[in-house]
């Protein structure tokens, strides 16, 4: 009996675990890739993201901005590089833990710190500058500064970015978002690094992490 309640024990902390790095495969022109979410550190940024994924919203868009040695963004324009319906942006999560570290996958904002919605970027590199740390700007801070600027007040900034949020990380096809970061680009009416060939993202779809064997008790 102590045993099978053990086993059941591991079970569901299992299960627990799994419920907690959903993964979701991305089908592009140029491959797949595997990434696993991590919605225990950034619930907010993968409820959101998955709410795009199970909508099929992501389907058809393009990778539109692809720096070498930086990062690959997409998730929110078509081909003709046409703007995609947008929901309501989400808190930012960046003070999760998580760092901008090669092959994570973060979400793309404005300059507010709330602003994310729906495009998403893949770090290629080590992107520390991306982080949230000790430095990072609060969002008092961030709102005395707007609200200084309006008033054509621009006064030293003394803290840093707040920090993009790392949701999870590529589990498989690293290879395909380096085979992504190396494309030809030019600019478009005024937006810098965009693929001369469209890199499109044909299809996210949500698979089940692999789950390990557990050894059964006699």
């Amino acid at each position: 009996m102590k045993r099978l309640l053990v086993f059941l024990s591991v079970c569901l902390l299992a299960a627990s675990a799994w419920a907690d790095r959903p993964e979701v495969v991305i089908d592009t022109t140029m491959g797949k890739i595997t990434v696993a979410l991590d919605a225990d550190k950034a619930p907010i940024t993968v409820k959101n993201f998955l709410k795009y994924v199970d909508a099929g919203a992501y389907d058809g868009t393009i990778f539109h901005r692809v720096i070498p040695g930086f990062m690959i963004q997409g998730g929110g324009l078509d081909k003709n590089l046409k703007a995609l319906p947008e929901g309501d942006a989400i808190h930012n999560e960046a003070d999760n833990g998580l760092k901008n570290d090669t092959g994570t996958i973060a979400m793309a904002r404005q300059n507010e710190i709330d602003s994310a919605i729906r495009q998403f970027f893949i770090n290629v590199a080590n992107n520390p500058h991306l982080d949230h740390t000790s430095k990072s700007c609060t969002r008092k801070e961030m709102k005395s500064i707007a609200e200084a600027a309006a008033r054509g007040l621009y006064k030293p900034k003394t803290c840093t970015t707040f920090g993009y949020a790392v949701f999870g990380h590529v589990v498989s096809g690293m290879d395909v978002v380096h085979a992504i970061e190396h494309v030809k680009t030019h600019a478009v009416d005024g937006m810098e690094d965009v693929p001369v060939t469209p890199v499109t993202i044909t299809l996210i779809t949500r698979v089940k992490p692999a789950q390990p064997a557990f050894p059964v008790g006699k």
